[in-house]
C-alpha cells in the first residue's frame, strides 16, 4: 500500500496543494496508523500537511480513521469528561490534574490522556505520578467520581508513533490537533479541547461543528485543557455540533494574581494541588468557573442526535 498519490495532492505547496475529501483522508490516515507506509512517506505527509494545513473535512476523516482503531474505554453509562494533555508545562505549573481531580470530586468520570511531546516540558503524567496516581496500562471501565490518566500508546501505538515524529522533524503534524478532538470512549463523552493560537480556535470549532461533537473549547494554559489560573478565557460549548457561548473572556487589568508555585516540577505542582484539594489554598477562580461549566454540560441529557453521533463514531 502507498499514500504517495495523496502526498502528490497535498504536497504542492501552500498555494498549489489540493485538499482531500473526508473519505480520502480516512484512507490515508488509516494507512499511517496501521504502519502500512514507509517512514519516508510518513515524513512527507507530516511536512506537507504542516505547510498546507488541515481542512475540517480532512480532520474529520483523520478522526474517522482514528476512532475505528482506538482501544476505547468501555461504555460506563455516563458522560465521561475527556481532558487531552499533550503540551505540558513550560512557564506555568500544569494544572490539568487539578481540574481532573476537582471534577472527579464532584462525581464526574474523568479521563486524562496524553504523552510528552517535548522533553523540556513537565507532563500531567509526571504530576499524577507525584500525586500517587500511576498511569493506567490498559483500558478499563471508568466509574463516577474516578479520574484516570491513560497514555496515548495504550489507546493506539500507531498514534503515539505519529506524535513522536515531532521529535525527529521538530514540527507538529495533524496528530497533535487530532488528539485534542478525539473521543477515546465507547460511550458519551464531553471533549475539553484547547488551543494556543487563534487559527486553531477556528479550525477546532469548525471540526467540532462538522462531526456534531459534544465538547467544550477554550484557550488553555500553554495548550493544556485547563483555564489559565490568572485570567478567565472565553469558553464555548458544542452540543451536537451547535456552538453556545458559556463564558466571555475576562476583560481589563487583573486586580490580583493567584499564588501559583514558581517551581513547575512535578513534586511542587503536586504539593500545590494537594493544598487546593484540602481547602488550605483557594481554587483559582477561572478553574472554578471551568469546573462549573463542565459539570453543567455533563449533566445535560443526551439528545437523539447525540446518541446517533455516538453510534456512528463507535466502530
Amino acid at each position: 500500500m502507498s499514500i504517495s498519490h495523496y502526498i502528490k495532492e497535498i504536497g504542492r505547496g501552500k498555494d498549489g496543494a489540493r485538499s482531500l475529501s473526508r473519505e480520502q483522508a480516512t484512507d490515508l490516515f488509516g494507512q499511517v496508523l496501521d504502519g502500512a507506509v514507509t517512514d519516508l512517506e510518513v515524513g512527507g505527509f507530516c511536512l506537507a500537511m504542516r505547510i498546507k494545513g488541515e481542512t475540517p473535512d480532512e480532520m474529520a476523516g483523520f478522526l474517522d480513521a482514528t476512532h475505528a482503531r482506538l482501544r476505547r474505554l468501555p461504555d460506563n453509562g455516563l458522560t465521561t469528561v475527556v481532558l487531552p494533555s499533550y503540551n505540558g508545562a513550560r512557564k506555568l505549573p500544569v494544572l490539568t490534574p487539578l481540574l481532573a481531580l476537582l471534577l472527579a470530586r464532584e462525581g464526574a468520570a474523568v479521563l486524562v490522556h496524553g504523552t510528552a511531546t517535548e522533553d523540556k516540558r513537565m507532563s500531567s503524567e509526571a504530576v499524577f505520578a507525584a500525586l500517587g496516581q500511576p498511569a493506567w496500562t490498559a483500558v478499563e471501565p471508568l466509574s463516577a467520581g474516578q479520574c484516570a490518566f491513560v497514555p496515548t500508546e495504550v489507546l493506539h501505538t500507531g498514534l503515539k508513533r505519529l506524535l513522536d515524529v515531532r521529535r525527529a522533524v521538530g514540527l507538529r503534524n495533524p496528530a497533535h490537533s487530532l488528539v485534542k478532538l478525539m473521543n477515546p470512549c465507547e460511550g458519551r463523552a464531553l471533549i475539553v479541547g484547547s488551543y494556543t493560537h487563534p487559527e486553531y480556535a477556528v479550525s477546532m470549532a469548525d471540526t467540532f461543528a462538522l462531526v456534531g461533537a459534544h465538547a467544550l473549547l477554550l484557550r488553555g494554559t500553554e495548550g493544556e485543557p485547563v483555564a489559565d489560573a490568572r485570567r478567565t478565557p472565553q469558553m464555548d460549548a458544542f452540543r451536537d455540533g451547535q456552538r453556545h457561548l458559556l463564558q466571555p473572556a475576562q476583560e481589563g487589568s487583573l486586580a490580583a494574581l493567584p499564588d501559583l508555585p514558581k517551581d513547575i516540577s512535578a513534586d511542587a505542582t503536586a504539593a500545590y494541588i494537594r493544598g487546593v484539594l484540602s481547602g488550605r489554598l483557594p481554587v483559582p477562580a477561572p478553574i472554578a468557573l471551568q469546573v462549573a461549566h463542565i459539570l453543567q454540560e455533563v449533566s445535560r441529557p443526551a439528545t437523539p442526535e447525540t446518541n446517533r453521533v455516538a453510534a456512528v463514531s463507535t466502530p
